[in-house]
């Protein structure tokens, strides 16, 4: 298979780029090198040095699309997306750059694409009341947050309300500006989909860790930013009370999903597209992430909870991977109880 791997030098570009090689497909690298992922690095030998948002104006990028089976698009801007100063960036990279990008894979008569999503177009999880089964939750508030009531509470009875597994047919209820940008992207895929007679695939990626992650940047996760508090020999600060649950997904895993979605797809059916969570299955509190990290440093640095908060961050947001498992044939091989603590020692980029 030839494969075009846009964001090919990121840090899960470049683990999907190995893990395609390795398999002995043919990887076409691009990546457009963005300061706040690389810094002042050039592009790595063999990379096509390109802006996705050029892709429909042709030239070099229809001359790599020509020759290609299927698109795994990885390119984005990535972050928390919390400043309304990040709106431009996050609509010019992510949702034009998917649209041309689009535009310019069916000028090439190129109808497979898997792309990378998150989770964080669920918003907030999904949740359940003791009392009332499931409920939606609403926008916390400042009030609630300062006060230290940190749970979302049921809009019935006002008990907190519980967290649970979050599948791919759950609402899609965007809180930031990446968030908003990642919904547009899986939109602009379906609309592709069905305009083109083509076939895509959308993976919403949970928490990703794992050697090769940049150290202290805006497409740092929590995970980073615990060891990088941990190797200053400072304890790692923990939001809220520190028992926000997620999935972390280590990268080599998300590798693997890579992979067999783009075996999937190029067996689907025209005009249709597929979402998938890609995550480990095994749900962790963020203060145990802090304490497996600090475990793998071998010091014994126990984490601050600081009772501080973000707002529009969610407070518990963890996905099924039932459909990835059974559709797929994915499921993780590394649980967080492992990678977490490997991590803590992992080769960075800087």
């Amino acid at each position: 298979m030839r494969v075009l791997l846009t964001g090919s030098a990121g840090f899960i570009g470049a683990a999907v780029a190995r893990a395609l090689e390795e398999r002995g497909d043919e990887v076409v690298r691009v990546d457009l090198m963005l300061d706040m992922a690389h810094g002042a690095a050039g592009p790595p030998e063999g990379t096509h040095h390109l802006d996705v948002r050029d892709a429909a104006d042709g030239g070099e990028w229809a001359r790599l699309l020509a020759r290609v089976d299927v698109v795994c698009h990885q390119a984005a801007v990535v972050g928390a997306g919390v400043r309304v100063a990040d709106l431009p960036a996050y609509a010019a990279h992510n949702d034009l750059g998917t649209a041309a990008l689009l535009a310019a894979m069916h000028e090439a008569g190129v109808d497979r694409l898997v792309q990378a999503s998150s989770m964080v177009v669920y918003g907030e999880g999904r949740y359940e009341c003791a009392e009332h089964g499931e409920q939606p939750p609403g926008v916390r508030s400042r009030a609630d947050l300062e006060a230290g009531r940190f749970e979302n509470p049921c809009p019935v009875c006002a008990e907190p309300l519980g967290w649970a597994l979050v599948d791919e047919d759950a609402r899609l209820e965007p809180r930031s500006s990446y968030a908003a940008s990642k919904v547009a992207q899986e939109h602009y895929a379906i609309a592709w989909a069905r305009q083109a007679d083509a076939a895509g695939i959308s993976l919403r990626y949970h928490n990703v860790y794992g050697p090769g992650m940049p150290r202290d940047t805006p497409y740092s996760g929590v995970a980073a930013m615990f060891r990088s508090s941990l190797e200053r020999g400072e304890a790692p600060q923990v939001y809220e009370d520190g028992a926000q649950m997620r999935d972390f997904v280590h990268v080599d895993d998300v590798a693997r999903a890579n992979l067999a979605a783009l075996d999937a797809v190029t067996a689907a059916q025209p005009g249709s597209h597929r979402a998938y969570n890609v995550a480990s299955g095994h749900p962790v509190g963020i203060r145990q992430v802090a304490e497996l990290v600090a475990r793998g440093t071998g010091r014994d640095i126990a984490p601050e909870v600081t009772g501080g908060y973000r707002l529009g961050d969610v407070r518990h947001v963890v996905a099924s991977p039932q459909r990835a498992a059974d559709e797929l044939g994915f499921r993780a091989q590394v649980l967080p109880e492992d990678g977490l603590p490997a991590f803590a020692t992992a080769p960075l980029r800087a």
